[in-house]
């Protein structure tokens, strides 16, 4: 460990096997999460705003057997049903099976049907028989969390003309999505469990390094709108960041796997037009807050994804195509 701050040091204690190991190892070191490994386990500080109890359902749903195979279930923690610790300044932390992540440098091997088929598995889990209540999906809570980062990076004075222009575009973009994709009303559907911020790296072998890929992360897990899991590759598929044929594959895959989300055929972007936009302004968000707070101008993929926001905004609404616009 690089850093000796009192919650890695408890993370450490935390993920340390009983017998001698290998060193603790950072995995991630952000506001809203920390993670260490210490050999096959991994301990996790949750974001400081996160609601313990929403959490602490989460948790048992992760561990429930209707969720066997399509989550990675957390380990115990202080008692043999004890799911969740808490530091003394009231920050939750978890222990979890260490599992091998989604290889970053070899893209063509990404798992893209194994990730479309436990989709499909979680979205079709019976929320009746799940431990409750279910909380909500915070999908859109977290894309409008996205814009308020943004908003706070770009100090007035602090920044170029060109993110000045950018987070423009985002903001504009923001405004014409529903009140539901911006977290301002109920989602128009709410009878599935989602896992609200599906990407490759909530994928993760398990167990490691080869066994069957399960998703991880159930920090936003909750009842909501399936097709917002859904929307993050498509939303990549219409700026032209994913491959048609990549795609193409993981939307049969869903489908072939009864995903309620979307119809068994036909046009799947009348479920999936509004949630790839809220994820793509998201996405945009983001990287102009990255931008603007390592005052560095916008990379290649950044200024896609800002294209693809000034690009719904440029025809009026009742002039919007039925295809997506965010590519």
């Amino acid at each position: 460990m690089t850093t000796t701050t009192p919650l890695l040091r408890r993370l450490a204690a935390l993920s340390a096997p009983a017998s001698p190991g290998p060193a603790p190892e950072v995995l991630a070191d952000r506001p809203d999460s920390t993670v260490v490994r210490s050999g096959r386990t991994v301990a996790k500080a949750h974001a400081p705003d996160c609601d313990p109890h929403d959490l602490a359902v989460r948790l048992r749903i992760a561990a429930h057997p209707l969720l066997n195979g399509t989550l990675l279930p957390p380990l115990p923690v202080t008692a043999p049903d004890g799911l969740l610790t808490r530091t003394e300044d009231g920050r939750a932390l978890t222990r979890w099976p260490y599992g091998t992540p989604v290889a970053p440098d070899d893209p063509d091997a990404a798992p893209w049907e194994d990730a479309a088929r436990l989709l499909a598995r979680l979205h079709s889990v019976e929320v009746r028989q799940l431990p409750g209540p279910v909380p909500p999906m915070r999908g859109p809570a977290k894309a409008a969390r996205a814009l308020s980062r943004m908003r706070t990076a770009l100090a007035p004075g602090s920044h170029s003309a060109s993110l000045s222009a950018a987070a423009d575009a985002v903001a504009r973009a923001w405004t014409l999505l529903p009140p539901w994709a911006r977290a301002a009303a109920p989602p128009p559907r709410t009878d599935l469990l989602c896992h609200g911020d599906l990407h490759l790296g909530q994928l993760v072998r398990h167990p490691a390094p080869d066994g069957r890929w399960l998703l991880i992360d159930i920090d936003d897990l909750g009842l909501g709108d399936g097709a917002w899991d859904l929307a993050r590759p498509a939303a990549w598929f219409a700026t032209g960041l994913l491959a048609p044929d990549i795609w193409g594959r993981f939307l049969a895959a869903y489908r072939a796997a009864d995903g309620r989300a979307l119809h068994p055929d036909g046009d799947p972007w009348a479920r999936l037009e509004i949630p790839a936009r809220a994820l793509t302004v998201q996405t945009a968000a983001l990287a102009v807050a990255k931008a603007a707070t390592a005052s560095r101008p916008l990379d290649e993929i950044e200024t896609a994804v800002i294209d693809a926001c000034a690009r719904m905004t440029s025809l009026p609404p009742q002039l919007a195509p039925a295809v997506p616009v965010v590519g």
